[in-house]
């Protein structure tokens, strides 16, 4: 049952992504706190993206090599399928959703509606920390369990913190996204590919695009659960990003959407995949490396959470206090992570009820459409 309803879910996000992109690519969509191109494409990547893009590959690559069911192509350019360009549409549909239609019908507004938004955004945000959790363990050799959750409590309360401010956000997307970049030039020095062995990996990800149709639904469970992770995620990403967009028309917000965030990604993993395709031992000192990033991506992407869904239960921090406001999202956040840690809950709980908001909302739409006629002006 969860394979039909991601299925019919993605083909139906895929193809409102057409639709809007050429029904209403000349519309102009513009945020309340509009910030120049650069930082929106700093802020878009960093808050839409957390650790699992830094510690996820290397395990993900043994994972397909050794899997009939992604024998259609290679590694890289399976898990490039996983993380750029056909899914960051997902994030195109509701960024154009809270630009263009919200302001007009106001439908997140609606009590149980935003009590849903709430909840999937508060369960997704304690899920990234979680992965943090999870995954530090296999890159930071020996440490003990009690440094993993003092670690992972620290970014949960840095992220809070953040949060109460939003010039913080600004800072930290754009440090961290310069950051990223650095660390993927000197992991490429350091492994000796040169141009020749980057250009040699990078070209592994033709596969993806001679087998984009297979990337369109579930191959297997595990590519399933990805799916639901980047459902889980829509809303909030669409509804957080559409705050920073500066008038971009919709076809070029299309076009940034699809591209630029999957250049970083491409590189990053084809780096990682020679690595991998080589048999080149990760260094430990490159290994710490990968986690101080990723706690500043993980701070990002909480940082954007947490204001979010604080800023729509009216609960912010100039309303609340500082202390009070940092204390109860951490102490929240930290016992949902304890939640994912010794409960059943999974991510694709979550995804599923964001499906289910988009079917509501998609039913809101349809019966007031006639108010939707100058969404296109």
């Amino acid at each position: 049952m969860l394979a039909v309803i991601i299925t019919v879910a993605t083909l139906s996000a895929y193809s409102l992504a057409v639709f809007v992109g050429t029904r209403f690519g000349n519309s102009r969509c513009i945020g309340d706190n509009p910030v120049p191109t650069l930082t929106f494409i700093a802020i878009l990547f960093t808050s839409g993206l957390d650790v699992g893009l830094l510690m996820f590959p290397l395990v993900d690559f043994k994972l397909f090599s050794e899997s009939t069911s992604y024998s259609f192509a290679n590694p890289l350019a399976i898990e490039f399928g996983l993380w750029g360009f056909l899914v960051w549409l997902f994030y195109f549909n509701t960024t154009t959703y809270f630009c263009l239609v919200e302001p007009k019908l106001k439908l997140f507004q609606i009590p149980i509606i935003k009590w849903a938004n709430n909840v999937a955004i508060v369960g997704t945000c304690a899920f990234t920390a979680y992965l943090f959790l999870s995954y530090l363990p296999d890159y930071v050799e020996g440490i003990e369990n009690q440094t993993v959750y003092g670690l992972v409590g620290f970014t949960i309360l840095f992220a809070a913190i953040s949060s109460s401010r939003i010039s913080f956000l600004k800072v930290l997307s754009l440090s961290s996204t310069v950051l990223f970049f650095l660390m993927i030039i000197l992991l490429a020095i350091s492994s000796g590919m040169g141009v020749g062995g980057f250009l040699e990996s990078m070209f592994n990800l033709k596969d993806y695009f001679l087998n984009l149709d297979r990337f369109v639904t579930p191959v297997d469970e595990y590519h399933q659960f990805y799916l639901y992770w980047w459902f889980a995620w829509s809303i909030m990403i669409g509804q957080f990003v559409a705050r920073f967009t500066n008038g971009l028309r919709t076809s070029r917000l299309l076009m940034l959407l699809l591209i630029v965030p999957s250049i970083p990604i491409s590189i990053w993993f084809s780096v990682l995949y020679h690595f991998f395709s080589n048999d080149l031992t990760l260094e430990e000192h490159w290994k710490l490396v990968m986690v101080v990033v990723g706690v500043l991506f993980v701070i990002n992407s909480l940082d954007s959470l947490i204001r979010l869904y604080s800023e729509n239960m009216g609960f912010t921090a100039a309303r609340v206090g500082n202390i009070f406001y940092v204390a109860t999202n951490s102490i929240a956040l930290a016992s949902l992570v304890l939640f994912y840690r010794f409960t059943p809950l999974k991510i694709e709980w979550i995804g599923l009820l964001v499906i289910g908001i988009y079917c509501a909302v998609g039913i809101m739409m349809y019966r007031r459409r006639d108010e939707l006629s100058s969404a296109a002006a």
